[in-house]
């Protein structure tokens, strides 16, 4: 995959000191050039044309010029939902290309030959090295992170429009977010990122793409291999209530596949949650008390069935979350009964069941060494770390607050050094859990409130210090105060939502250092959007 000759440039306002140079965007990574099979991925929408919309104004222009081999037998796709799909948000890239072995005219050559060849091989030889010019950004949460952009209209539409989670693509291209309307919105990165300014003002952003669901959505997931530049491997997969599991283009918006499941009834039930294998060969799809896996290269109802559950032994309750090590050949499943199990990646072989939460897991996410596995609960203040060299009771926990059953996500930074969460009261957290802790239980590095309702999404950007945010939450009216009952307004309802803040926001957050490397001693809190109080910040 090529990089990109645009220049990234650090949000202006990020500190007093005058900006920093522009510098080259660090190439993408594309986890989806890895895989050479083309039968580990859904087929393609009929006619394989150039889609209308690309995800990625940074890789598509990097898009592979090669024609793709086609499958010899391709599957028949179901029939595709049409959805509108609306412009680009950034602006066309130019490519500049570059001669690698360039010869000298012949009437201005006066070198004997030897020395002829000998210069040809010092052009050959000195191409740019690996990483030359770029920038490697890492994550610095010594400071209070600087709001860059966000999208709150497009939610406020409807009444209690809440985010459901907001999930970066793999390759860092798009971000994905749910919400209580039911539609899937896919949003690109900032334009602004690329434009050259001292005082650039983030416009609000808009979804490239939406793709309705017909019920309640349980659960969404990124393919694991999905790369802008190659359009075959750029889909989402979501699941409903009462619907089968739809993958969805994340090019057209269109529907390519559907995988069915079926109980013993023969009646179509549905997926509470998804996970693509690393390899991106399987879906893995949890249900009650039972895993059902199906293969991406033939969708339809056919699966491999794993219980959870047998002869009143093993992991009861709805398989909520699944989660793949990273470096291991083994899988996680949480389930709505607080258990936890681990499991052979190959046969769905038990290995480990845990307990130690309060309510059922809602998320869980393994650490980069694959050693080490997070897991967070519905109505419970705990995230516990488990250590699989150690699996018999939690290595430490963090304290996080969620009073609710919604489920909370967290998320870790690709070195593994930095863990990431919201919660019900909206702060998020964050906590360096590369140290060793005296007392079993790391403290926050920084919180700050990016706006007064929950914080239910944490999603940190795979190559760029981007921490995006989804908020909001399903409020309920509360009896109207008042001073004298027998004395109340004929116009005072006798339910109100009047103290209920309702802020239904996706917000994109700045995480960087800036120019100097150490930390300044001047936190100021940003402000957000309009409507959206300072950060409370609060360093530790």
């Amino acid at each position: 995959m090529k990089t990109s000759e645009e220049q990234l440039l650090v949000p202006s306002s990020f500190s007093s000191d005058p900006g920093p140079d522009p510098v080259p965007l660090p190439p993408q990574g594309s986890p989806g050039e890895k895989n050479t099979d083309p039968e580990g991925t859904p087929p393609p929408p009929d006619g394989d044309g150039q889609p209308g919309v690309s995800p990625d104004p940074i890789t598509a222009l990097a898009e592979s010029q090669e024609p793709r081999e086609e499958d010899a037998a391709s599957l028949p796709t179901p029939p595709v939902a049409e959805f509108s799909t609306l412009g680009k948000s950034s602006p066309p890239i130019e490519e500049q290309e570059l001669s690698e072995h360039a010869s000298p005219p012949a009437e201005e050559t006066d070198l004997p030959e030897m020395e002829t060849e000998e210069a040809l091989e010092g052009v050959a030889e000195e191409p740019t090295p690996d990483g030359e010019g770029d920038t490697i950004w890492n994550y610095s949460f010594c400071q209070p992170p600087q709001f860059l952009s966000g999208s709150w209209s497009e939610f406020s539409a409807q009444p209690e429009n809440f985010l459901k989670g907001c999930k970066w693509a793999p390759d860092g291209s798009c971000i994905l977010t749910n919400s209580a309307d039911n539609i899937l919105r896919i949003y690109n990165l900032p334009p602004e990122l690329y434009h050259d300014g001292n005082q650039m003002e983030y416009a609000e952003m808009a979804p490239v793409l939406r793709m309705m669901e017909g019920d309640t959505i349980y659960d969404y997931c990124w393919y694991s291999l999905m790369s802008s530049a190659q359009p075959d491997t750029s889909y989402v997969a979501s699941s409903s209530r009462e619907n089968p599991i739809h993958i969805w283009d994340a090019f057209t918006g269109e529907l390519r596949a559907s995988f069915r499941a079926y109980n013993h009834l023969d009646e179509l039930t549905a997926a509470h949650s998804l996970c693509f294998s690393p390899d991106g060969s399987q879906l893995f799809c949890g249900f009650n008390r039972t895993v059902r896996i199906f293969s991406t290269s033939r969708p339809g109802r056919d699966c491999e069935v794993r219980a959870t559950f047998a002869k009143k032994q093993g992991q009861s309750g709805i398989i909520s979350c699944i989660a793949f090590s990273p470096t291991q050949p083994l899988y996680a499943c949480g389930s709505y009964n607080c258990s936890l199990g681990l499991y052979a990646r190959e046969d769905g072989t038990p290995l480990a069941l845990f307990g130690g939460h309060q309510g059922g897991i809602t998320h869980l996410c393994f650490h980069p060494d694959g050693n080490r596995f997070f897991s967070g609960a519905r109505k419970d203040a705990e995230l516990l770390c488990w250590d699989l060299r150690q699996p018999g009771h939690p290595l430490w926990s963090l304290n996080r607050e969620v009073t609710t059953n919604q489920r909370i996500y967290f998320d870790l930074d690709p070195s593994g050094q930095f863990l990431v969460s919201g919660g019900t009261n909206g702060v998020v957290s964050v906590w360096d859990i590369t140290g060793s802790c005296d007392d079993g239980k790391p403290e926050p590095v920084l919180s700050f409130l990016p706006q007064k309702d929950c914080t239910n999404g944490v999603s940190l950007h795979p190559s760029l210090p981007l921490l995006a945010t989804a908020s909001g939450q399903r409020v309920f009216p509360e009896p109207t105060a008042s001073e004298d009952e027998g004395e109340q307004e004929a116009d005072l309802p006798l339910l109100s939502l009047r103290h209920s803040h309702l802020e239904c926001h996706l917000q994109l957050w700045w995480c960087g250092r800036g120019p100097d490397p150490s930390c300044p001693d001047d936190h100021q809190g940003q402000k957000g959007q309009g409507g959206t109080e300072g950060i409370g910040d609060e360093l530790i």
